[in-house]
């Protein structure tokens, strides 16, 4: 028997669903009356979320399959599965420091501490991550230990099934908004190379490695050259008696790698003890780390969230987070190439407005308009379709773009001149391009200073 109170919730839902998903109609947003939000994972998407939700006066609450916050930036130096024979979502490795400036690290209404380093290791802005929590009290919201297994659509509510890990035990319960907030770095995309069956060293995905200590005085073949592959690359380099690089990114390094660097094209095949290249060069090899990126992977979303998920892309995502077919479900932190805290914490603000009743998202016909543009610059220019979530160039705009149509505070447009000039550091020299505090001036401008011994930073 359905009572009073979800027979009167799900005739709100339906008749705000059929003033909002009619296509082309000029309309306006029905405010829901005490929306109910379920908020998935409480790494940086989740906690922001949590924090402007709770600013509004907002019912949610935060699902967390881990007994801690911070997602991919909590350590863990295990691997494969935790403790509760869960996949271990972490990617962080022991020496990682982050590769912008702290100013773009910054949650709103939040600063970082005066004395972190311009560019923190993991363990002090994991302790800044940890702060916030505590500050703000986000962590009364958190349901941990506690898994989605199931989010569908059914009529015009959500229906999310959720599991206690350590009892197994299921849970139903009903939510008029999800914010989906689990990333995008924890399936590892794994290459399948002629002949790696029979090799007979050691491979693993970037999503594993940790430490450098255990590739000492070995050949190590690093695979890809994004981020983690360049930083893992120079982190191995120091102890490796051989360092083999294989990728066929155009990006222009100029850095000076040590002698013992070997830069290699793709790979053709393996044999039993070592590599051979597309160029038909050899190099004997001990271990294999990929450094191929990863899946986009929501396993527990089902048919009805109207959504064709590949490994690479998610269609249909207006403002690179709002689905499209169902828009009281959003996606944050799916962007790529940007300040990713600060875009995040925008977005959660964003999702927020939205929930409020602030302002009217435009019709179906509207943004699939603005999601196809995107798409078609795409295609034209024959790029891989997985650059649907790239804003690079585009970063400044796009938090412009939200302003001007939700409220919420602009996003300076320093940080995204920040995010260059770094860029261009790290394409003048990996190994120093961390050696320079950044700081805020107004807006627009920062000032840059190499660091010295009299600067006194963690």
């Amino acid at each position: 028997m359905v009572s009073l109170e979800v027979a009167l919730r799900q005739m709100l839902v339906w008749h705000f669903s059929n003033i909002y998903m009619t296509p082309g109609r000029d309309h306006k947003m029905l405010l829901i009356s005490n929306p109910r939000v379920c908020v998935i994972g409480a790494g940086i998407a989740g906690l922001t979320s949590a924090k402007h939700l709770q600013d509004e006066g907002i019912e949610f609450v935060v699902f967390e399959s881990s007994r801690y916050v911070g997602g991919t930036w909590r350590y863990d130096p295990k691997v494969g599965t935790d403790e509760n024979g869960l996949p271990i979502h972490t990617s962080m490795y022991k020496h990682l420091r982050t590769n912008l400036p702290k100013p773009t690290m910054e949650f709103k209404s939040f600063p970082v501490p005066e004395d972190m380093a311009s560019f923190p290791t993991w363990k002090t802005y994991y302790e800044y991550i940890q702060d916030y929590t505590k500050h703000f009290d986000l962590e009364k919201h958190i349901k941990f230990l506690h898994k989605v297994i199931l989010v569908s659509r059914v009529g015009n509510i959500w229906k999310v099934k959720y599991q206690n890990v350590l009892t197994n035990e299921e849970f139903d319960n009903e939510f008029d908004f999800v914010l989906v907030g689990t990333g995008h770095f924890s399936k590892p995309n794994m290459p399948n190379f002629l002949g790696e069956e029979k090799f007979s060293g050691s491979i693993i995905h970037s999503h594993d490695y940790r430490e450098p200590d255990r590739y000492k005085n070995r050949r190590v073949l690093i695979v890809g050259a994004g981020p983690s592959g360049m930083d893992i690359t120079m982190d191995v380099a120091y102890v490796s008696k051989t360092l083999i690089h294989s990728h066929h990114s155009k990006v222009p390094f100029r850095t000076k790698f040590p002698k013992h660097y070997l830069k290699k094209p793709d790979i053709k095949e393996f044999t039993e003890t070592g590599v051979i290249f597309e160029d038909g060069s050899y190099e004997d090899v001990d271990d294999v780390i990929y450094c191929t990126g990863y899946e986009i992977y929501y396993p527990f979303l089902d048919k009805s969230c109207g959504l064709d998920i590949t490994p690479r892309s998610i269609p249909h995502l207006y403002k690179y987070m709002v689905n499209i077919n169902q828009p009281t479900m959003m996606f944050l932190g799916l962007i790529v190439r940007a300040c990713l805290v600060v875009a995040i914490d925008t977005q959660s603000q964003y999702a927020t407005a939205v929930i409020k009743g602030n302002f009217t998202l435009p019709s179906k016909e509207q943004m699939l308009e603005e999601w196809e543009s995107r798409a078609n610059v795409i295609r034209s220019k024959g790029r891989p379709f997985s650059d649907i979530h790239l804003l690079a160039e585009k970063e400044d705009e796009y938090y412009a773009d939200l302003t001007k149509e939700s409220g919420i505070d602009r996003v300076p447009p320093v940080m995204f001149n920040m995010r260059i000039k770094n860029m261009h550091m790290m394409l003048e020299n990996l190994y120093t391009f961390r050696d320079y505090v950044y700081t805020v001036i107004d807006n627009e401008n920062f000032s840059i200073q190499k660091y010295n011994e009299s600067n006194h930073f963690s």
